[in-house]
């Protein structure tokens, strides 16, 4: 009966534990998440920080725009008061009704005065300054958005490398982990050949030793796995705890090329973002030289104002509006502006060198990125037939170790060989894709096609 008590305690035990650690195992179950490069692609967009400071800058610019359209609007000012004051000597020269003309009669008593005025000015012509900057302001708020579209596909690219990483990570894991399995059953073969006197103890000891090489190297493809894990969950935005899973057909099929180097150049000239972006502040720098010059000339605005004026036992003026056209030049400006158009001169040359630099850049780059993508599907090529025969070396030299025709050392260095070529196969296919795409982003066009990778 006592027996019985303590089983139930111990059965009540033992269903606590497990209702307490069922929402532990549950909130870790949902840690895991399957992820495609399409859908890696949209979480970074979505999280991008880098894009969060493009979107600034363009309603930065965007404000621009609106503050340089707004010099266009009349400018309208209010203002009024009210002042207490001493009792001053007032002498007026008028003719007051009944009084003689020297102006010598008793002069008011004033100890206040109040005012209140309205005017309106409505620029007409400014020397063309106002609708050169906002034209330049068009231009930039053009030129931030580029910039914008640019960092966009930067942000693709460094999505696309960083799941090439997860990929490469999972792949060494996976391959070490079963050769791993090999390293132990060939140890445990060779401890029970050793121990039948069939093989020499250094054989065992080498192959021991082989082992414990491939248990280092699990770890340390572990923590590249892990750091490969946080990487890409600070891009996406995720919580650090999610464990990824690359969808490994997305390196399956690797996109095939057929437009030569020349026709990727001409891409890039027509479609890199970069290079429309200093178009555009080509354009506004152009502007802005206008707008210097423009202080060359004088401003004239159409005005209208109100007035009321009241000074006690003195003077009441009211509805004294007024209208008109106003006229402003500075004689300084003929020498002062000289140096604001040399200015705008200099900023437009600096957009004319960088663009010139751009074009040697996109000459260089779209070639290298070419090159590498060729590269890069010739090591596919040759991967897949090193790995025929490595896999083939390593049955022959199996055999002959087996018939005492190779060392044991000769089979470790053959299985080496064989991991390793299963290794570089699984890199090269990630490499071709980061390749391709790298391809696509210096010719300006991953925006549109760079997520067919992903799909």
């Amino acid at each position: 009966m006592k027996l019985s008590s303590t089983y139930r305690r111990l059965w009540s035990l033992t269903v606590c534990a497990l209702l307490l650690t069922l929402p532990y195992l549950s909130s870790q179950a949902q840690d895991k998440k399957n992820l495609s490069l399409k859908e890696a692609i949209t979480l970074s967009i979505q999280n991008s920080k880098e894009l969060r400071l493009s979107k600034t800058k363009i309603d930065a610019a965007l404000a621009s725009v609106k503050t340089s359209r707004d010099a266009q609007l009349p400018n309208v000012s209010v203002s009024a008061s009210y002042l207490r004051i001493n009792e001053p000597n007032v002498d007026l020269k008028l003719k007051l009704g009944g009084g003689d003309s020297s102006g010598g009669g008793s002069s008011p008593k004033v100890n206040s005065v109040a005012y209140a005025m309205a005017s309106v000015s409505m620029p007409l012509f400014s020397g063309f300054i106002v609708q050169s900057q906002k034209e330049s302001a068009k231009y930039l708020a053009e030129a931030a958005k580029l910039d914008a579209d640019k960092d966009r596909e930067a942000v693709i690219q460094n999505t696309i490398n960083a799941y090439s990483n997860l990929y490469k990570a999972q792949q060494a894991v996976t391959l070490v982990q079963e050769n791993l399995k090999q390293q132990q059953q060939r140890v445990t073969d060779f401890t029970n050949l050793e121990k039948n006197g069939i093989v020499a103890r250094n054989d065992l000891l080498k192959v021991q030793l082989q082992q414990s090489n491939v248990e280092v190297s699990l770890l340390e493809a572990e923590s590249n796995l892990k750091l490969a894990n946080i990487a890409m969950n600070l891009l996406l935005g995720l919580p650090e705890t999610t464990v990824l899973a690359a969808d490994t057909t997305t390196f399956e099929q690797i996109p095939a090329g057929s437009k030569a180097v020349a026709e990727w150049e001409q891409i890039a000239l027509q479609n890199r973002k970069d290079a429309a972006a200093l178009s555009a502040r080509e354009r506004a720098a152009n502007a802005g030289i206008k707008a210097a010059k423009g202080e060359y000339y004088p401003s004239v605005a159409l005005t209208g104002g109100y007035v009321a004026l009241t000074v006690p036992n003195a003077l009441t003026v009211t509805n004294a509006l007024n209208a008109g056209i106003g006229v402003k030049y500075s004689p300084s400006s003929l020498w002062k502006a000289g140096s604001k158009v040399t200015e705008a001169k200099v900023r437009l040359q600096e957009v004319q060198v960088n663009e010139e630099l751009l074009a040697d850049n996109i000459h260089l780059s779209i070639n290298k990125a070419f090159q590498d993508y060729l590269v890069n599907q010739k090591k596919i090529e040759a991967y897949m037939r090193a790995i025929d025969q490595a896999s083939e070396n390593y049955k022959i030299v199996k055999n002959k170790q087996e018939n005492n025709l190779a060392t044991t050392t000769d089979l470790l260095e053959a299985d080496v060989a064989n991991v390793q070529a299963k290794l570089n196969y699984a890199f090269a296919k990630a490499d071709a894709i980061v390749a391709y795409t790298k391809l696509l982003e210096t010719a300006g066009v991953l925006n549109e096609a760079g997520a067919e990778a992903g799909k």
